[in-house]
């Protein structure tokens, strides 16, 4: 009985000790997605995997290369990633890397909602061509890449000034996450859809090229029209009152928001037309 005892108490821990492990390297990957550290990680495997090659197949020169790289390594991430890494151990200390504060959360996103809408009401109003891209679930570092790094506190005036005509950002889309503007001047994958209306331009065929590949939502404000679109899973929605945006927004970020939330709770009992 005593033996019996000592195995379940023995199995205990390391359910625990894999429990721990994985919950860690989760949210260290929650935490990581969508920067450059996913480049790394790759990085990391085409070594390894290099370095298993040459043993197996008895390359000194090559394993005795890989190795130093591998020995070295460690040092070479930590001065690369020392952003990365501060944010880590910043949340570690606030408490933040193992709980949500879902409350602060629904509020940044309230008020992401609120400054979106009147930044596109204030362009409608003036015709100004405006390309907004909220990030979601799918991580958008590619497509981040390939515009202006902002990292900026959304608001509506910021958002607004953005897409004045003839600055330097105005070209191309901005790409939010939560409450701040990642990057702007982004290119966002064109739609090859051969249903969309001739009417369209780049911009609204961009925004549903972004929506076919990401879960992310999309606003087009024309700079012919001044009306108001939004694209999500691959469909358009067309001439919105800023009253219909706001409740699509609110439908896709705050509720879904509150459904992950209440799931997650459950389960443990961000051109031219």
């Amino acid at each position: 009985m005593l033996n019996g005892d000592l195995n379940l108490l023995e199995i205990l821990k390391v359910v625990v000790d894999i429990t721990i492990v994985w919950y860690v390297l989760y949210k260290l990957l929650m935490l990581i997605r969508g920067t450059k550290a996913i480049q790394l990680l790759k990085g990391i495997f085409v070594v390894v995997t290099l370095y298993l090659a040459s043993v197996l197949f008895e390359l000194s020169t090559v394993r005795m290369i890989i190795w130093q790289v591998i020995m070295w390594g460690p040092l070479g991430i930590i001065i690369l990633f020392q952003p990365e890494l501060r944010r880590a151990l910043e949340q570690l200390g606030r408490g933040s890397f193992f709980s949500r504060n879902t409350a602060s959360e629904e509020e940044e996103l309230n008020q992401s909602i609120h400054s979106i809408v009147e930044s596109c009401k204030y362009m409608g109003k003036r015709r100004i061509g405006a390309l907004i891209t909220i990030e979601r679930e799918s991580a958008m570092g590619d497509y981040i890449s390939t515009g202006i790094p902002i990292t900026g506190k959304l608001t509506n005036q910021l958002l607004t000034n953005i897409f004045i005509p003839n600055t330097p950002l105005h070209d191309g889309a901005v790409i939010i996450n939560r409450d701040e503007i990642v990057a702007a001047a982004c290119y966002l994958p064109l739609s090859e859809s051969p249903f969309i209306s001739k009417e369209l331009g780049t911009r609204h065929r961009a925004a549903l090229g972004i929506s076919e590949v990401t879960d992310a939502v999309t606003i087009i404000v024309s700079e012919e029209t001044g009306n108001i679109s939004c694209t999500k899973n691959g469909e358009l929605h067309r001439n919105l009152t800023t009253e219909k945006l706001s409740e699509i927004l609110e439908t896709e970020l705050v509720n879904k928001f509150k459904t992950s939330t209440t799931k997650a709770w459950n389960w443990r009992g961000k051109r031219n037309e």
